[in-house]
């Protein structure tokens, strides 16, 4: 009988085509497995065995025809801010509670038009904002990964930590997240995963809840590099329904995966070592570069001197873009209401009960930087920072292929370990991360070891804008030579 849990995206698709195993099959061991673990882990919002099953058919029959796309019959979990049709779509809030789009988001779109499974949503910090998955009105998701010889409950990271964890305990074979200033890369990184942010535009942002509309990224999770660049694949495109959408043709990103980086130059940005990060992050770090350099690529000392001034320009534009964006939320036409006296006062007990504390948090602080007096002084300096740190990394392109950081300052942290009385501590977690989305240009992570409590590392490599096709070359071959091949033990 086949181990499900074990198989990578392109095994699945791989035994679908030789018939190993029926789509339906495929589906109901998903299924079930989601509903196994959902007690333990809290990583879905909702799961239809029902339309698993009924689109698992559909790709059985074309699959006996010799037909299919590239995804044909393999489930995909999907983040809780793409809207499927006919699905509830909260970006885990209560104010969304029971909203069902009659419109189908074009990333997901694309994935079905490949022949990919729905079976879930995931869950996720509320409107995206957070490190650790534990804003959700839905509750903490729970990391599969624990540390040795200890129960304790490890943050799976966020914002996409459900996507994250369903992929790491083996449920799924490729995840749909958003990537806003780390909420892809960073689960990945905690959770023994491959997580892509492609250059801005390169995924549609139609039919994805909007968080900060100038970062959200939508990308994959996958257990493996040549996933990843797969799903990236089929998830991007041009779309005339996103004004930011990239309208170039979407290059061959799986073939990519493999490509030599002989020749290539690799820059280690000396603004990347930080006080406080730990030793074995360091040591990985040096790794990856020997690892690169052993496989013919040359290794660049760069410098980028304005990463010092990311996260807190980061932490201005995206409350700002969040308080714009979150306005719509009213309970006028949509999703929750609670009824007050008058209009104004139905909109204060609507949003005071349906927004959680973070999220209340970013609209004020939004505000505040957007308000008459304060504008110049914050907003207006914030992208005027961005542009700086744009033409950083455009100058370091200049003498370098691609670079390579660590992904995270650490690793998986346990869940309500960070002081919420400051949430400077958590917005830190963002600090490697941060810079990729306000230039704009494709980032991953790769896992390539474990810490001494045995959780999982990652390393990031960015790469120029839409030059996803270095990218993975250069994350293909850490992969390789890292040979990371770590699961967490079933405990759920």
């Amino acid at each position: 009988m086949t181990d499900f849990s074990s198989l990578t995206l392109h095994e699945a698709a791989e035994g679908l085509r030789a018939k190993s195993f029926s789509a339906v099959e495929l589906a109901e061991a998903t299924v079930a497995a989601a509903e196994a673990a959902q007690g333990a882990l809290n990583c879905f919002t909702s799961i239809d065995g029902e339309r698993a099953v009924e689109m698992a058919r559909a790709s059985d029959a074309r699959l006996a025809k010799g037909e299919g796309g590239a995804l044909e019959g393999v489930p995909v979990a999907i983040k809780d801010l793409f809207a499927v049709k006919g699905v509830e779509t909260t970006a885990s809030s209560n104010i969304l509670k029971g909203f069902k789009p009659e419109y189908e988001s074009t990333v997901t779109q694309n994935l079905w038009d490949a022949g990919a499974v729905f079976f879930a949503k995931t869950s996720m910090d509320e409107f995206a904002m957070g490190s650790s998955n534990e804003t959700a009105a839905t509750g903490p998701v729970v990391n599969p990964w624990r540390a040795k010889g200890s129960e304790a409950k490890l943050t799976p990271g966020g914002s996409s930590g459900g996507s994250a964890a369903a992929l790491a305990a083996g449920i799924s074979y490729g995840a749909t997240g958003t990537d806003t200033g780390g909420s892809i890369r960073q689960p990945a990184a905690f959770t023994g995963l491959v997580g892509v942010k492609p250059t801005y535009g390169r995924c549609s942002r139609w039919g994805v809840v909007a968080f900060a509309s100038s970062l959200d990224h939508p990308g994959p999770f996958a257990k493996t590099v040549k996933d990843a660049a797969l799903l990236t694949q089929v998830m991007a495109g041009h779309d005339p329904k996103d004004s930011t959408s990239y309208p170039g043709a979407v290059p061959d990103f799986a073939a990519s995966a493999g490509r030599s980086v002989k020749g290539l130059r690799i820059g280690i940005p000396k603004e990347y070592r930080v006080d406080g990060m730990p030793g074995e992050i360091e040591t990985l770090w040096r790794q990856g570069a020997k690892w690169l350099e052993e496989q013919g690529a040359e290794i660049v000392d760069i410098s980028l001197p304005m990463t010092k001034y990311a996260l807190p320009a980061y932490y201005i534009i995206a409350p700002a873009e969040a308080s714009s964006n979150l306005a719509r939320y009213d309970g006028i036409r949509y999703g929750a209401r609670v009824e007050g006296a008058d209009l104004i006062d139905t909109y204060e007990k609507t949003r005071a009960a349906g927004f959680g504390l973070e999220v209340q948090r970013r609209i004020m602080i939004g505000t505040y930087v957007l308000s008459a007096g304060y504008y110049d002084a914050y907003y207006l300096k914030a992208l005027k920072v961005r542009r700086r740190i744009y033409e950083d990394f455009t100058a370091a392109f200049g003498q370098v292929d691609a670079i390579l950081t660590p992904a995270t300052p650490s690793a998986a942290f346990e869940i309500g370990s960070k002081a919420k009385a400051d949430p400077i501590e958590m917005y830190l977690n963002d600090i490697f991360t941060v810079t990729a989305n306000i230039a704009g240009i494709p980032a991953m992570s790769v896992p390539a070891g474990l810490d001494k409590s045995g959780l999982p590392l990652g390393l990031q490599v960015i790469a120029p804008a839409l030059e996803e096709e270095t990218m993975f070359a250069v994350a293909g071959a850490i992969e390789r030579a890292a040979g990371f091949g770590a699961k967490a033990e079933t405990w759920w």
